[in-house]
């Protein structure tokens, strides 16, 4: 990597996206006036302690991009909408500014190949794992991006069907199939189809639900619900039965297990009102009974810069925590 102080090769010939978190502080006090929010500030109430703190920091983080940015010479766009974001045109890199959340949002606008560099602009209130860089060393972090010394990741991700229609080719968390309601119970047909189509097993369950990922999202709910962690660059992807419902102590078979290359997962509804929630709650879709929802590895895999690769440490928080 280059050290700070010396002279970089990259410049204005570069051209790079820059994707911006929107704070609480700012979507809710700024923009919102929530007067509800404003009054548990004015008292200091534990549950928004931390909200003025990290909106500083992000702003902060911001500020030290842009003047790295233009210290190189580098040409790059801007946007706050992390969900709305797509690239459009030549893009050499893409950075994005926040946390976990929003590199994971970022994701879902960029393709197979164009390289990723998460930078956690709130370290002391963000876990930020994914994050190749963060607040203060943002620089020399970007520079390594640049010139191609931070070390790539490849980051299977997921493409899911509904009916057979594509839904998304980029799901970089995971899956959760469910009844629209969540007291309610989840009943399916859940179907492993190898590589010739052919069937591998299939079980008729009731539960809580069913989260599918690719290995980025593994120590997330995925492992939470009783799954492993998988090695970050694994190429499978594993599904999680939440709370499987046996009332007469019946075994079943298939509530935690592995999806490999050229195989496709298949839950069928049983339900009228049923939902799928693709990496978080901002993309969802109804489902009902006798739809059939696909999941296999995507051809679109996400290239991360920067990343520690070790399966005992990286985690993807939930979406909307960064």
């Amino acid at each position: 990597m280059t050290a700070t102080g010396s002279t970089s090769t990259v410049g204005a010939a570069t051209r790079v996206c820059v994707v911006l978190k929107r704070s609480s502080w700012r979507k809710w006090v700024d923009e919102e006036a929530d007067a509800h929010v404003i009054a548990l500030l004015e008292a200091d109430d534990e549950t928004v302690r931390r909200m003025r703190a990290s909106h500083l920091d992000h702003l902060a983080t911001i500020a030290e991009l842009r003047a790295a940015l233009d210290e190189l010479g580098v040409n790059a766009t801007f946007t706050d909408r992390p969900d709305a974001f797509r690239i459009e045109g030549r893009c050499d890199l893409v950075v994005t500014v926040g946390g976990d959340g929003t590199l994971l949002a970022a994701s879902h606008g960029i393709g197979a190949g164009t390289p990723l560099l998460g930078v956690n602009s709130a370290p002391k209130h963000s876990v930020g794992f994914f994050c190749g860089a963060a607040k203060g060393g943002v620089r020399e972090a970007l520079i390594g991006a640049l010139e191609g010394t931070l070390r790539r990741s490849e980051l299977t991700r997921m493409r899911v069907d509904l009916n057979g229609q594509r839904l998304l080719d980029r799901v970089l968390n995971e899956a959760l199939f469910c009844h629209a309601s969540p007291a309610a119970t989840s009943r399916y047909i859940i179907r492993l189809l190898g590589t010739d189509e052919r069937e591998v097993g299939a079980e008729e369950q009731k539960s809580s639900g069913v989260w599918i990922g690719p290995a980025a999202g593994s120590t997330a709910a995925q492992h939470s619900a009783g799954g492993r962690v998988l090695p970050l660059e694994s190429t499978k992807l594993q599904y999680v039965v939440r709370e499987p419902y046996c009332p007469h102590g019946e075994s079943l078979a298939m509530t935690c297990g592995l999806v490999g290359d050229g195989e496709v997962l298949t839950l069928r509804s049983k339900m009228r009102k049923a939902c799928l929630f693709l990496d978080g709650d901002y993309i969802a879709h109804d489902v009902t009974i006798g739809d059939v929802v696909a999941m296999r590895r995507s051809d679109e895999p996400l290239v991360v810069l920067g990343l520690e690769v070790d399966g005992r440490r990286h985690t993807m928080p939930p979406p909307g925590s960064g």
